[in-house]
């Protein structure tokens, strides 16, 4: 009997699945006493921590009573929903965490889809039982509801339930009585999720994620499904097409805490690193070199949004990035390519520009920040959403919203929601919150997040899934008021800024650099306005009194990537670069502009 078990963890953002893996690390003793090793161990990029939220799944193992377990971390957004697809692959269990307050929320209905399609034997953890008005007993009755919605089998609804709170490192089969560890988890893993099985046969290993060595090149990482790989063993990669490569396999490693070890062979059920195949793509398969047979192809769910991706053209260009042509640009998002699969890169009529495709903001803006702080500079348009015609019909994607709010504000969200072609399905109260449910054009999330954190005084919180496609829903009002754009080029005056204030408000500070064409406030009215920022005092040799005011300036209001990619519209592009995020009209000229501006009224 071999002793492994495979297990995904799978979350809502934000229910705590790093902190439990951190927790499980700490308790199986990976670490020397002396090793200091930080919190959310698994977030390792700097987007991560900043953010708080994972975005590439991770591999760990831990030995746990003479068992190896392979722990997944997965992202809870479902915007990294290509993520979990090809990960859940690789597991036999999944360990589904839920807030005892939250409950199931939108992406964890998702992730939990798919999982229990692919036959996942679930444990469901209801963690954070130490947070005030939490509620487990309701909790637990969601997740069964769920479950039955999402047509379980018998086995997969007579699932485990175990309570507990991973920040404080405990877990228990009753929240009522505390206990001082996590090890119930661990035994619970043990009797519930059943050993990975042995596959006698001829070898079959699907590549589910990559890593990269600057030594090596690319390792294929991935679960051997069926016999033994070995060190030095010839073999054939049968791509996506069906087409088959012949190849050897250089080097093995297996996942040991958070390292990789080397290993002579591995057999089946087990998790691996391979070294030494070339040109190999996630969801290709590592198969015997005489009779290769193919393992059935990962399915990705279609990306559901598009931006243009374009190089920098602005009167600044070249001055911040080290990677700033075409070719740059096109290069890298060819690489993003392999790894993220839920991304497509389609080439445009013109030779500079791109058009990306991804499953929502959040995917989208990952890549352009990860790319600006390589050193990338770049412009992008608008996020569109991708249009289909299905039997004929115009139809558009649309989500199901989720919004929890306070009782008194819950009239303005519903208004700011119904106004964007949103439909109210559910109102019920949740703790002191109301509990909305909406239906509403992916088109019409765009811009809303700010909207309904600006009317709730940033206490509501939004979540969001893809729900299908559906006949298009008629216009929806874009941005209400128009902006404020540089007439010159140069540096702006504390003066000009505070003779204009009364025009709108203002997105940068006295003192910066600005060219002509670039959009630098939000006006009061619906039309765009040109002025002039860089105009200093006219300074005479006469004093009088009173002309001497002292400048009061309000604070500029600074968007980041996300709020920047929801505010701008069709005749604007975003110029990203390594230490600025500019708005500005994609022609900087007012004449060309003008005779240009019917291009974007019909969008």
């Amino acid at each position: 009997m071999q002793k492994i078990r495979n297990i995904a963890i799978i979350a809502h953002v934000d229910h705590g699945k790093t902190t439990l893996v951190d927790k499980i690390l700490h308790s199986c003793a990976i670490f020397r006493d002396n090793e200091s090793t930080g919190e959310l161990i698994l977030d390792n990029n700097d987007l991560e921590r900043e953010r708080g939220i994972t975005i590439v799944s991770k591999n760990v193992s831990v030995r746990y009573k003479d068992v190896k377990i392979n722990i997944i971390d997965t992202p809870g957004h479902a915007d990294f929903g290509g993520e979990v697809e090809r990960v859940l692959k690789m597991a036999d269990g999944v360990l589904l965490l839920c807030d005892a307050f939250e409950g199931a929320m939108p992406q964890t209905r998702f992730v939990t889809q798919k999982a229990l399609a692919l036959g996942l034997k679930p444990i469901v953890v209801v963690n954070k039982v130490d947070k005030e008005n939490c509620r487990p007993e309701e909790v637990y009755e969601q997740i069964f509801e769920l479950f039955f919605n999402l047509e379980a089998t018998e086995d997969q609804l007579d699932f485990p339930v175990m309570y507990g709170s991973s920040k404080q490192g405990w877990m228990s089969t009753d929240y009522k009585k505390p206990t001082t560890d996590i090890f119930p988890l661990m035994d619970a893993i043990l009797e519930n999720i059943p050993p990975a099985p042995i596959n006698e046969g001829t070898l079959q290993m699907q590549i589910t994620s990559l890593d990269y060595s600057s030594f090596v090149g690319r390792i294929a990482i991935g679960r051997v499904a069926r016999g033994t790989i070995k060190e030095n063993m010839p073999v054939s990669l049968v791509k996506r097409d069906g087409t088959i490569q012949k190849s050897r396999i250089k080097e093995l490693y297996t996942f040991e805490g958070l390292g990789k070890v080397k290993a002579t062979e591995v057999s089946a059920g087990d998790i691996c690193a391979v070294v030494g195949i070339e040109g190999f793509d996630i969801g290709d398969t590592i198969a015997d070199f005489e009779k290769p047979e193919q393992l059935e192809v990962i399915h990705i769910d279609e990306p559901t949004m598009n931006m243009l991706f374009t190089i920098n053209t602005s009167p600044f260009f070249g001055k911040e990035g080290k990677f700033v042509t075409s070719r740059h640009l096109r290069d890298r998002l060819y690489k993003e390519m392999e790894k993220n699969l839920a991304l497509k890169v389609v080439e445009t009529e013109s030779p500079d520009s791109y058009l990306v495709y991804g499953r929502g903001i959040l995917h989208l803006s990952v890549l352009i920040e990860t790319m600006r702080r390589e050193g990338y500079e770049l412009q992008v348009g608008q996020p569109q959403v991708i249009i289909k015609e299905i039997d004929g019909v115009k139809c558009e994607p649309v989500e199901t919203l989720i919004v929890d709010v306070p009782g008194e504000v819950a009239g303005k969200v519903i208004e700011l929601v119904t106004q964007r072609k949103g439909d109210l399905l559910v109102m019920e109260p949740k703790g002191d919150l109301q509990h909305l449910e909406f239906d509403i054009p992916a088109r019409g999330i765009i811009g809303l997040r700010n909207n309904v954190l600006t009317a709730t005084g940033g206490e509501a919180i939004m979540a969001h899934r893809f729900k299908a496609y559906e006949p298009w829903k008629g216009s929806i009002p874009g941005r209400l008021n128009g902006v404020l754009v540089s007439m010159d080029t140069g540096k702006t005056t504390a003066f000009a800024i505070d003779k204009l204030q009364d025009r709108g408000r203002f997105h940068i500070d006295p003192g910066v650099d600005i060219y002509e064409g670039q959009v630098l406030g939000e006006h009061i009215r619906d039309n765009d306005l040109v002025i002039n920022l860089t105009k200093g005092k006219q300074l005479t040799n006469m004093r009088a009194s009173g002309s001497d005011t002292n400048v009061r300036i309000a604070p500029a209001i600074k968007f980041s990537l996300e709020e920047s990619m929801e505010y701008i519209q069709a005749d604007e592009y975003i110029e990203v670069t390594p230490q600025n995020i500019r708005l500005r009209k994609i022609y900087l000229n007012e004449n060309e502009r003008k005779i240009n501006a019917k291009k974007f009224q019909n969008q």
